[in-house]
């Protein structure tokens, strides 16, 4: 049986609507979900000797896609720094809160300065992460605060990507709930 040939020159008719909305509703940016089918496009061509045809054209672009989605998260929380909690304290916002890490990085902000306040509230943020439920407690400490590759965790705990993500996900809104609670 021969290996169903690709037709890279039919892609931006056939799939780029499919591939912008499958981004879209991953990303929430319109210039990103672009720039990550455009990407998706650049790739498959790279690597369309490398198509086996096991799969339909359009899921093979979508596989590249989701690979361009998970680096693309991978790139923004690598800049962000350590602990990811959001948490509503800023005075100086009106937002309904703010990224730890923007906050302490502002120059202006005494809120870093203060070692009693910083120290209690890294006390706070242990005390509530003894309370998040097991799973939780261990794939926000291995990703957050140790700093562990998303592969290696995903391995180690035997999870897919998208399961540690609603993890760190559901422990970051009970981490920011408890900080609210016990320490704000």
């Amino acid at each position: 049986m021969a290996i169903p040939k690709l037709q890279p020159e039919r892609w931006v008719d056939n799939y780029a609507d499919y591939l912008f909305n499958y981004a879209i509703g991953r990303v929430s940016d319109a210039e990103m979900a672009k720039d990550l089918v455009q990407e998706t496009f650049f790739a498959g061509l790279k690597s369309a000797k490398n198509y086996k045809g096991d799969a339909a054209e359009r899921t093979w672009l979508v596989a590249i896609l989701k690979r361009k989605v998970i680096d693309h998260y991978r790139k923004r929380n690598s800049k962000k720094g350590k602990a990811e909690v959001r948490m509503g304290y800023s005075a100086q916002s009106e937002a309904e809160g703010d990224w730890l890490e923007e906050q302490v990085a502002d120059p202006f902000s005494t809120f870093e300065n203060n070692d009693l306040e910083n120290e209690e509230l890294g006390l706070a943020i242990q005390q509530c992460i003894t309370k998040l439920p097991k799973k939780q407690a261990t794939v926000f400490a291995m990703k957050t605060i140790q700093g562990i590759s998303t592969e290696d965790i995903c391995n180690e705990l035997n999870i897919n990507p998208s399961n540690l993500w609603v993890i760190i996900h559901r422990a970051r809104t009970a981490l920011m709930e408890c900080l609210n609670k016990n320490w704000f």
